[in-house]
């Protein structure tokens, strides 16, 4: 299989370039892009020998083409390029890693392609759900989903008619036991040191805000169809049951394992075969307890932001999205305080009427003015 890998710096990339390693006679790496980081795709390029290497976020640089191209690698700039590796001929699968929306393009163009679509980027079914769901229809694409959550609902999942509901579960993040009176003050350092997952800066707050649960209700309702009111959260702390399907005659199956993303990227890789992921294996007798409770909605308003917007439909999930984009990005840079996430989102949320989710186009549209709306709201809580 010739494996295109994009975003391949992050933690997902990693993981799975670590799970491709394990099984060379199976996976060539064939594409891997990077936005910025020259150096860090440049490493991973001798290590992988891919025949193309993508820099999304950068213009044309003949010092770096020469570089690449001293391992024989054909270097690409700028975000077009992302959309051609993912569509390639000699491409067979694509792990779609790119956080956010800058990831929705290329992974529409590999779902019209009819590549088998890795899908750890949850933006884009968010944003343009109806649209990837019908391109890969089309076209023939598998859509193999990443996020542990929704990776073990896709390994439980069977019959869709016998289905009563979808429970995800979600480990609460750094915040699930501090006062409400202290989430005011909480720092970007705070915010990115989950408990139990090694994660990207911006998932890493989104598991905190618990944003990243509501996306993937979003996410979970196009790849199951099931209703947003069959889509249930529950926390587990220890993250160990990562998500469980009811069934009509009362059974629950859940997919169970140590908190490792290599685990749901072997699955996705070599579906419906199963290969070792080089994950640690899960030690019941080990577990001293599985946990689950309830949601506060006042400490995780995002949750009820996501449900929200999914009633509202049209392009209104792409403008939840783009609004927690650039309050995220705020927090992290230290414009706004932690607790000022969520009402950055619903102010954009309140500012922006969602339209008709009808094309590309006019979910980008969307997106482009949610952010400037949100920007807006972020610079007046800066000048307060």
């Amino acid at each position: 299989m010739n494996l295109a890998v994009l975003g391949a710096t992050g933690s997902i990339g990693a993981s799975t370039l670590d799970v491709v390693s394990a099984h060379p006679e199976r996976y060539r790496v064939l594409a891997l892009s990077a936005h910025g980081s020259a150096d860090a795709l440049l490493g991973l390029c001798r290590v992988h020998r891919p025949r193309f290497a993508v820099l999304s976020g950068m213009a044309e640089d003949r010092a770096l083409r020469a570089r690449f191209g001293e391992l024989n690698v054909e270097l690409m700039f700028g975000r077009r390029a992302l959309e051609t590796v993912a569509a390639h001929p000699g491409c067979d699968a694509v792990m779609a890693a790119i956080v956010g929306a800058a990831g929705l393009p290329s992974t529409l163009a590999a779902a019209h392609a009819g590549k088998r679509v890795l899908l750890a980027n949850k933006e884009a079914l968010v944003m343009a759900g109806a649209l990837v769901m019908r391109a890969a229809r089309e076209s023939g694409a598998a859509l193999v989903p990443v996020d542990s959550e929704h990776n073990a609902v896709f390994q439980c999942f069977s019959n869709k008619d016998s289905v009563r509901k979808i429970i995800l579960t979600a480990s609460g993040g750094p915040f699930r036991a501090t006062p409400l009176e202290k989430l005011d003050a909480v720092t970007p350092e705070e915010a990115c040191a989950h408990p139990n997952w090694v994660m990207g800066r911006k998932i890493s707050v989104d598991s905190a805000t618990m944003m990243n649960k509501g996306l993937e209700v979003i996410e979970a309702c196009h790849l199951f169809g099931l209703p947003a009111e069959r889509i249930e959260v529950l926390i587990h702390p220890q993250s160990i049951v990562h998500s469980l399907v009811e069934y009509v005659d009362g059974s629950l199956i859940a997919q169970l394992s140590n908190p490792d993303m290599r685990v749901p990227i072997a699955y996705a890789l070599a579906y419906p075969e199963r290969i070792a992921s080089g994950a640690r294996p899960l030690d019941l007798a080990a577990v001293k307890g599985l946990a689950f409770e309830r949601l506060d909605p006042q400490r995780f308003p995002c949750l009820e932001f996501a449900y929200a917007a999914l009633r509202a439909g049209g392009t209104a999930p792409a403008v939840l999205n783009a609004a927690n984009e650039v309050a995220v990005e705020a927090f992290l840079s230290r414009r706004i305080r932690f607790t000022a996430i969520a009402a950055v989102i619903e102010d954009t949320l309140d500012a922006v009427a969602p339209t008709p989710a009808s094309s590309l186009a006019a979910i980008l549209e969307a997106d482009e003015t949610a952010r400037r709306k949100g920007l807006e709201r972020i610079a007046l809580r800066e000048a307060a």
